[in-house]
């Protein structure tokens, strides 16, 4: 079932952001853009490889009004070793979700209820909360981070012009479509 346009269910979590443990909810999302990036597990391989490929867009992330978010079901502990001990995730300045207990993965529908790992998933979420984009990738399929800044721009153009829509390969100040019965069949 797709979480597309639907409210993110209330949770509560310990996470590793900056040298410190801090505690996020649903509410920690209310009233900016953000991105939750989902991931099997800590000390793996392809991992690290996205993680710090999503840091190198935190920046421009920023720039948007997006807050950025990884989770794993590995512990917020086992997210400060990792910090601590791979030069790849020491980069990171975002926050990393724990979910040993599951229910965020459950929640966001990509717990494979098999080997108990979060499945790469990545959600656009609006300030109001409401997923506005989702990507979800098998286990040997690396993201590229870059292809976020796009869609938040594209995601933050149509909440904000309604009417509109972005078409395939959209770029920010491109043109956009008022869909129309004069449209159709005309594209």
């Amino acid at each position: 079932m797709s979480l597309i346009g639907k409210q993110v269910e209330e949770f509560q979590a310990q996470a590793y952001h900056q040298g410190e443990f801090v505690e996020v909810s649903q509410e920690t999302f209310a009233g900016k853009w953000n991105v939750v990036c989902f991931y099997p597990a800590d000390f793996t391989f392809v991992c690290p490889t996205e993680l710090e490929d999503l840091q190198e867009q935190y920046a421009k992330l920023k720039e948007l009004g997006v807050e950025v978010y990884s989770c794993s079901t590995d512990t917020h502990f086992t997210h400060k070793a990792w910090h601590d001990t791979s030069d790849a995730i020491g980069k990171i300045n975002y926050t990393m979700i724990g979910d040993p207990s599951h229910h965020i993965s459950r929640i966001f529908d990509v717990l494979d209820e098999e080997s108990g790992l979060a499945q790469r998933g990545t959600f656009i979420i609006d300030p109001d909360g409401i997923v506005q984009a989702m990507e979800i990738n098998a286990d040997g399929i690396g993201r590229d981070a870059s292809t976020l800044v796009d869609k938040i721009r594209a995601a933050q153009y149509v909440r904000t012009h309604p009417g509109e829509v972005c078409p395939a390969k959209w770029k920010e100040d491109g043109e956009t479509l008022k869909p129309s019965f004069d449209l159709v069949g005309k594209i």
